[in-house]
């Protein structure tokens, strides 16, 4: 029997039903099968998992659909409707954690006689049920419940008001000094003199990294930093100490507790070595390009005292062109958008040994590009790539699961939300596509499980994004990058300049290490402490992390995205970085080596959560992962700044 992906709607009536009814659909499936597992005595450990299974497919689509629908509809009547969806899921998700029936369920199940998936799975099911608090005394197990379903309900608010909270500003025509002529010719100014500049990223990555006028980076920036402020500041503040009062009644000394014991990392104390680790790891080199950047900003300010988080692109790109001889204008016009569109999905096609067959799936919106994931014939699953922004839609940039691969029953989707220019993109941001990539091809290669609960991208959270930040590696492979750019004369980037680019990338790195150490002690130290003051506290914290300093006053928190499925370990994308520079030793004969690939996809993609990622990791690299090719990578930058402009 052929297994057929998701079919979606061709009208809005036929949108406002997938976003309402099919959850709705969905949860009275559950309910359906919670009832055969409470009322059937004589089913065996291994019918019940199957039938948990069922449950659990059930609850990943009506979930995964809903997230994808309250993020990039165009619609907003069917984005709420999607949310209110959401809520649902979430809600039926954590009741049946507190079912005691269910729990009985399997709560005196033995492994024996088990295969090794059943065993995992029940292993982490009866995880699950006693981290949903189905132990607990009747009036604490009914505050846990309320304490869930308040988190997921603060959690879609917050996003929302990051998604809806879309900032312009106004500078003279002057301000856009230094800008690309493509980006001022779109840019026209009014007639006052003024040009409209927004926080949508085609908008605020070019100008932090081009304009020359220092007043226009603090006011977009600046802008941006104040994204969903003050309509996050009481939301946060509450679901803060929601998740801290769930954390104490499930016997959690915090948050952090609770969340990293199903990681890889397994404690919250271990996220404070970790990042003390960084600490050490980056502080002298950091001060050094700190420097450097001061020194250079003195060039052209000569009164300056500091160098703010809205100097800091501009001048990290302007110390790589004098000193290195890197031209981000000259660079990025290698890269229009639809030639790196079709270059990532050959590049990635080739590693992987797969074929993206363009289909039209009648997807949310019409930017929308679909495509069947295809190796021999056989479709492995189907991508849905949604790149360019607009009103309403999620506004940065990251994978979505739309539905859970399960081998034989269902074809595994995801979708990728981005927001790219249509025209010449920054090498950043073809980074940041190779990055999302790899998260999609995770999310599809490793969708042919036997359980929903081990389908795709689902080992521990601390390890997912190591496979998307090592993809980022082929975003700076000469042979990769000449095989699909090219600038307006059809010529494809030298290698030469490639070179020079990965010389400059080294410095500032670092600091950009610093910045994202920022990131991760405001993750954790937020939920840890719960400060009065958020803003600053915060202030304090990015402050302490990093010689560069933030704009003073503003609210960063309030658009911090990952505070709500990130919580209190933003430490991960380091942590994962670790893995990822260790798992890239393993490419030793070249990026496109087959063999290595092979090993690589089988090892890392394809088993999905089935196995432990530290597991995963040593069956690829033979030996469990360590933490100095991270080193010698950062170590890098040291080298690199006594080299000559060339």
């Amino acid at each position: 029997m052929t297994i057929e992906p998701l079919s979606f709607p061709t009208d809005a009536a036929g949108w406002a039903a997938f976003a309402a009814e099919r959850p709705t659909e969905r949860i009275a499936r559950v309910r359906e099968i919670d009832a055969r597992l409470t009322s059937e005595p004589d089913l065996s450990t291994v019918e019940r998992l199957e039938l948990w299974n069922d449950a659990e497919i059930a609850l990943h689509e009506a979930l995964s659909e809903a997230y994808v629908i309250s993020e990039a509809h165009p619609d907003v009547a069917v984005r709420e409707l999607a949310e209110e969806q959401v809520q649902a899921v979430e809600s039926i998700t954590s009741q049946r954690l507190l079912d005691r029936d269910l729990w009985a369920a399997f709560s005196a199940r033995s492994a024996d006689g088990l295969d090794q998936d059943q065993a995992r799975l029940l292993e982490h099911l009866l995880r699950d049920f006693r981290r949903g608090g189905v132990h607990l005394p009747d009036a604490e197990r009914e505050r846990v419940r309320w304490l869930a379903e308040r988190d997921t309900e603060l959690s879609l608010t917050f996003s929302r008001n990051i998604r809806d909270g879309r900032r312009e500003v106004a500078v003279p025509r002057a301000g856009l000094a230094g800008m690309p002529q493509d980006f001022v010719d779109a840019h026209p100014a009014d007639d006052n003199g003024m040009v409209t500049l927004s926080t949508d990223y085609p908008d605020l990555m070019p100008v932090r990294e081009y304009a020359t006028d220092r007043a226009t980076r603090h006011a977009l920036i600046g802008a941006y930093n104040d994204l969903a402020w003050p309509e996050n500041e009481a939301v946060l503040a509450e679901l803060l100490e929601v998740r801290a009062e769930r954390a104490s009644l499930l016997g959690y000394e915090d948050w952090a507790d609770f969340e990293t014991e199903t990681r890889m990392i397994g404690s919250g104390a271990e996220i404070r070595t970790f990042l003390a680790r960084l600490d050490e790891a980056s502080l002298d080199a950091a001060q050094t390009e700190y420097a450097m950047l001061r020194d250079r900003l003195r060039r052209d300010m000569p009164t300056a005292e500091e160098v703010t988080i809205a100097d800091f692109w501009h001048l990290l790109s302007v110390v790589k062109a004098e000193r290195f001889d890197v031209d981000p204008q000259v660079v990025r016009s290698y890269f229009p958008f639809e030639r790196v569109l079709p270059g990532v999905l050959e590049v990635t096609g080739r590693l992987l040994q797969v074929q993206y067959e363009p289909v039209h799936a009648h997807a949310w919106h019409e930017d929308v590009r679909s495509h069947d994931v295809v190796r021999d014939g056989v479709r492995l699953g189907r991508i849905h790539l949604d790149l360019h922004p607009r009103e309403g839609k999620f506004s940065h940039a990251a994978c979505f699961p739309l539905a859970p691969g399960i081998a034989g029953r269902v074809v595994p989707e995801a979708a990728l939300l981005c927001n790219f220019s249509r025209g010449l993109l920054e090498h950043d941001q073809v980074v940041t596509f190779f990055h999302e990539f790899g998260h999609l091809v995770h999310e599809i290669l490793g969708g042919h499980q036997r359980f929903a609960r081990f389908a795709g991208v689902q080992a521990e959270w601390d390890f997912v994004e190591a496979p998307s930040q090592l993809l980022e590696e082929w975003a700076w492979d000469p042979e990769v990058l000449a095989s699909f750019t090219a600038n307006a004369d059809g010529e494809a980037i030298p290698a030469e300049l490639v070179r020079k680019m990965r010389t400059a990338d080294a410095f500032g790195r670092a600091l950009e290490v610093r910045r994202q150490l920022g990131h991760a002690n405001v993750s954790y130290r937020l939920h840890v402490s719960r400060p009065a003051d958020l803003q600053a506290e915060t202030e304090r914290l990015y402050a302490s992390s990093s010689p560069v300093r933030p704009l003073p006053g503003l609210h960063p928190y309030a658009g911090f995205g990952h505070l709500t499925g990130y919580g209190a370990c933003y430490y991960t994308y380091q942590w994962s970085l670790v893995i990822a520079r260790d798992l890239l030793t393993g490419f030793a004969d070249g990026l496109m080596d087959e063999t290595d690939a092979l090993r690589y996809r089988r090892h890392i993609l394809e088993p999905g959560g089935s196995q432990d990622a530290k597991d995963l990791v040593e069956g690829f690299l033979g030996r469990p992962y360590s933490f100095e090719a991270y080193r010698e990578w950062l170590g890098e930058s040291r080298a690199e700044f006594a080299v000559p402009r060339t």
